[in-house]
């Protein structure tokens, strides 16, 4: 259940970056609304899930689903530049999130 917290919280951290770049430097109401409640969200499950995990792989997964979902994001709906490099750089950051998802850091 910890693991799936950190899941739940990563997604949401890839909300919480891309209404941030939508927010204008939070001058655009809406989306920084969006932005603070994403934020909170996320950290919120991720204090939850460091009740049971080990600090190190929790942070480096909720991270990693965060940057990878973003990259993805912007990629398919901001117009970012999309390459070989990037999108083989994301499945490397993917499979490390697997990683040390099996790593078995749980109490």
């Amino acid at each position: 259940m910890a693991w799936l917290l950190v899941i739940v919280a990563g997604m949401l951290e890839t909300g919480f970056a891309v209404c941030l770049k939508l927010s204008h430097g939070f001058t655009r109401l809406w989306p920084t609304v969006a932005f603070a409640s994403f934020a909170l969200g996320s950290f919120g499950l991720l204090t939850l899930s460091l009740k049971r995990l080990d600090v190190g792989p929790a942070y480096a997964v909720w991270t990693g689903i965060g940057a990878a979902g973003t990259a993805v994001y912007g990629m398919i709906f901001l117009g970012d530049l999309v390459s070989t490099l990037k999108i083989v750089s994301i499945s490397f950051v993917i499979l490390g999130v697997i990683g040390l998802q099996l790593s078995g850091s749980a109490h």
